[in-house]
């Protein structure tokens, strides 16, 4: 069986007949711009909205909305927003100590896990905001859930405390056996943690696909400006580059990444193209190649090249 499935769900102008399945264990992770519908859905998921149309099911019981119940969720379910829900004027371990269905031993692992158990005797206006993310995310595991869902857990917090909470999640889902659904703006919290992600745009679900086939085949220009800088190549371009022109799935343009592309002093005349611009970021170096028709990034990990210089560009093996 399913763990969830969700069937022709539509809300209002956020959402427009989504439909998904998740496999117990599978980590899921939604993209997409700002208003794509993204947090929409998981609320939807979670029982915390009521949906215009559709159904959601965990493990065959339907999720009812919040105009079906008394009290808004689902049991099984449980759901994490980015701002840091804790009761004010408590200790930690006051707040987690409340609906804990975990022994003591166990309890001690997951605070451990969560970074949290030297923060046990603090109240939470002592708290930083990555800490009390942390320990709002411990509380939801005191009574473990069959599903997690994570909207947007990182959107907060400054880059130290973003690392924390990532190794974090991935140790819940790794060592806990507990699925996930994740919302994240950033492309490296989804392609390294998610086992397929669906990507959203006007509240439609454009393409599913794993990670590395979101990342090297995205569907169109808006998923893969998601998931980082990109060339659009026409079918000329490409095979001028040693790519067949076109896709399997008969797109004409081709989407290629930076570091897919190589630059050297001798090669195709067709492929030749001068330097107009170096940027040094960090770990590597963008090159900007003015071709005859059309201008390319390149990645390099080192950089011997200057402006103006006339270089041949290829295709990485």
């Amino acid at each position: 069986m399913d763990l969830l499935r969700v069937v022709g769900v539509s809300k209002g102008g956020g959402l427009s007949g989504i439909s998904l399945v998740q496999q117990k264990g599978q980590k899921l992770a939604l993209a997409g711009e700002t208003g794509s519908g993204k947090s929409t859905l998981l609320k939807v998921i979670a029982g915390l909205l009521q949906p215009d149309a559709g159904e959601v099911w965990l493990e065959g019981v339907r999720v009812r909305g919040p105009l079906e119940t008394l009290v808004p969720g689902h049991p099984g379910i449980a759901y994490l927003s980015q701002h840091f829900e804790l009761w004010n004027n408590y200790r930690v371990g006051e707040i987690l100590s409340y609906a804990n269905d975990l022994s003591d031993e166990e309890a001690g692992a997951l605070y451990a896990m969560c970074r949290i158990d030297g923060l046990l005797g603090r109240r939470t206006d002592q708290l930083s905001g990555g800490e009390r993310q942390r320990i709002a995310l411990a509380r939801l595991l005191v009574k473990p859930p069959r599903l997690l869902l994570l909207d947007e857990p990182y959107s907060n917090l400054d880059r130290i405390h973003k690392e924390i909470l990532r190794a974090v999640i991935g140790d819940i889902a790794d060592s806990m056996g507990i699925s996930c659904i994740l919302v994240s703006h950033d492309p490296q919290d989804i392609l390294s943690w998610a086992d397929e992600i669906l990507v959203l745009n006007g509240g439609r679900l454009i393409q599913k696909a794993s990670p590395e086939r979101i990342y090297r085949q995205p569907v169109d220009e808006y998923t893969a400006g998601l998931f980082g800088k990109y060339n659009l190549v026409d079918p000329t371009l490409a095979a001028r580059l040693g790519r067949l022109a076109g896709t399997a799935d008969g797109r004409k343009d081709l989407f290629i990444r930076p570091e897919k592309l190589t630059l050297s002093a001798m090669g195709n005349a067709a492929a030749q193209g001068r330097v107009v611009g170096v940027t040094f970021l960090g770990g590597y170096y963008e090159i900007e190649v003015e071709l005859a028709s059309s201008r390319l990034l390149v990645r390099a990990d080192s950089n011997s090249l200057k402006k103006g210089q006339v270089v041949f560009v290829g295709l990485a093996p």
